[in-house]
Formats: structure tokens, C-alpha cells, sequence
């Protein structure tokens, strides 16, 4: 049969071709599902890409300690390049089958308390730090920052922005810079100009040679050092979204701030934390403290000392 022929390197080849042609940003990450999918089904016909095959690979990444949303992600872009093989034309692929997803907990619960920032910007290398308060004040996504070039940085407006089609939801953002987001900017200013080679990205690597990319090692030695336990960069954007709620920024501008489009998402990043909890306890026993009540003609003085009754 002629789809006997047909590999699946063929499939992910058209894949990795159709997000280069529409100039996806999320290429890096279909790039990597593709790389996990090719160690169990490189050279594999695309009649043999059945579903008992399917959950061999699923139980196979499990073994391997991937997580459910990291699994569902390399089986969208399974489907998606089957997808794209059946409307070729002549078409590559006779029949999609069943792909089945894990389930996923979707409550994020990271998230950095002040101190536990501090730690670990204090343990990463010098080229990170401005990079890490950044991330931590603004909420953006690591690759807007990664991507941030000096022509959206305004240093007499004291704002930076993000033209529609540099972000996730494409849609425009600008983000007022305070003392110490200033002061980041202006010192990789320094940097830049002494480098002697002018660049246009804002935050370069150690050498000073290129835009920071992967820096997952010195992640991990940062959080072992700072006692921290397991984070993700992508923590700094709960973060960022808790704190500017509970210094009473109102929430529409910290969803402009953090690029979130809709309140749905905007929620699941806005965490309650244990403090929190403890937080609103005090205060709401504070208040009650503070109230007096009129109950059958007495007036109710509620303190510290107990209920002080008096007639009216």
C-alpha cells in the first residue's frame, strides 16, 4: 500500500515545516515534543501509528517520569502532523486514530514568596539577576523577555512595551518601570555599551555575545542553593500576578500588566497561600474587634477584654 511507504520523520519533517512557514512561537516547544515522539516512533509507517501503539508511548513517557500536561503536549503535536498528513495532496495519511489524553491538574500552584526570590537571585550568576527581577516585577512570559529588544524600552516615559504580535495573546503591552526595574535597564545599558559589540536584545548571556537562552543548570543549582525546592521560571508570572493583587493593584490592570487575556486563566495564577489564609483570619478577627452592636436595647463593645454591655 502506498501509505505503507510513508514514515512518521516524513509527518514530523511537514510539521516542523508548518510552524516555520507560519511563524508559530511556540516552535522551540514543538521542536522538543518531536524529539521525545522520535525515540519511539522514528522510521515508523504511518499504518502502524495505532492506538494500542499510542498508549505503549504513553506509558512508556510515564515510566520515564514526564509529566500529564508534558505528555498531552507531544500527543497534540502527534495528532496535529497526522492531521496535516491526511490533507496532503495525494494525502500521506489514510486515517487518524484515537489518541487518548491524560488528564491535568490545571490549578497552578507554584509560586515565590519574597524572601525565597531574594535567595535565589542572590545565587544566580550576575548575568541572571537583572533578568530574574524582571521576570519576578513584570509577570511576562520568559520568551518576551528572552525576546526584549531596546527599541521597546523608553527611558524617558519609564515604560516598556510589547507591539501586537511580540506576545502570546498578540496583543499590545507596557509596563511602567519602578526604581529597581529602572535601575536593571539602566545598568544593562552599562553592560551593553561596554561590551563594545551593540546588540539589540536587552538581557545577553555571560558573555555577553548573544540573548540569554537556556539556562536550566544554573536554574537548578540556584534552587538547591537557596533552599527552595523545585521552582520553574514560569512561577515568577504567578507570582507577580499574586503580589500586584494584594498590594491592591485592581485586577484589570494587573491582567493588562501580565498579558493575561482572560479572567479564567487570570485566576488560576492568582494563588491563595497558607499566609493568606492566616492573613484574612486576623483581619477579619481585627474587625470584629473593632465592631460595636445594638441587641435588644444594648450596645455590644466587642474588644479584647470581652463584651461590654451598656443600656440605650
Amino acid at each position: 500500500m502506498y501509505f505503507d511507504r510513508v514514515r512518521f520523520d516524513e509527518l514530523a519533517e511537514g510539521f516542523l515545516a508548518d510552524y516555520r512557514i507560519n511563524g508559530k512561537r511556540s516552535l522551540v516547544r514543538a521542536e522538543r515534543s518531536v524529539q521525545h515522539l522520535k525515540t519511539f516512533f522514528e522510521g515508523t509507517p504511518v499504518t502502524h501509528i495505532t492506538s494500542p501503539a499510542i498508549q505503549k508511548y504513553i506509558e512508556k513517557r510515564i515510566e520515564q517520569d514526564a509529566a500529564n500536561a508534558t505528555i498531552n503536549r507531544e500527543l497534540a503535536a502527534l495528532k496535529r502532523m497526522l492531521n496535516l498528513g491526511v490533507r496532503q495532496t495525494p494525502p500521506k495519511v489514510d486515517r487518524v486514530p484515537y489518541i487518548p489524553m491524560l488528564r491535568e491538574d490545571n490549578v497552578r500552584k507554584g509560586f515565590f514568596e519574597h524572601g525565597e526570590f531574594l535567595a535565589l537571585r542572590d545565587a544566580l550568576s550576575d548575568h541572571l539577576k537583572g533578568f530574574v527581577t524582571f521576570g519576578y516585577k513584570t509577570g511576562w512570559r520568559l520568551s518576551e523577555i528572552t525576546g526584549l529588544t531596546w527599541d521597546k524600552v523608553d527611558f524617558n516615559q519609564r515604560v516598556v512595551r510589547l507591539d501586537p504580535g511580540e506576545t502570546k495573546n498578540n496583543e499590545a503591552r507596557t509596563v511602567s518601570m519602578d526604581d529597581e526595574v529602572l535601575e536593571v535597564l539602566q545598568r544593562q545599558k552599562e553592560l551593553r555599551g561596554k561590551s563594545g559589540t551593540v546588540l539589540p536584545c536587552v538581557f545577553l548571556n555571560a558573555e555577553g555575545t548573544d540573548q540569554v537562552k537556556r539556562f536550566d543548570k544554573s536554574w537548578k543549582t540556584a534552587c538547591k542553593t537557596a533552599e527552595i525546592g523545585k521552582r520553574l521560571f514560569h512561577d515568577f508570572r504567578r507570582s507577580a500576578v499574586r503580589n500586584m493583587v494584594r498590594a491592591g493593584v485592581p485586577e484589570r490592570v494587573a491582567m493588562t500588566i501580565s498579558g493575561h487575556k482572560t479572567r479564567s486563566v487570570f485566576e488560576r495564577y492568582n494563588i491563595v497561600s497558607e499566609e493568606d489564609i492566616k492573613l484574612a483570619a486576623q483581619k477579619q478577627a481585627a474587625y470584629l474587634q473593632s465592631q460595636t452592636v445594638t441587641f435588644s436595647g444594648t450596645v455590644v463593645d466587642f474588644n479584647e477584654k470581652g463584651a461590654n454591655r451598656k443600656s440605650v
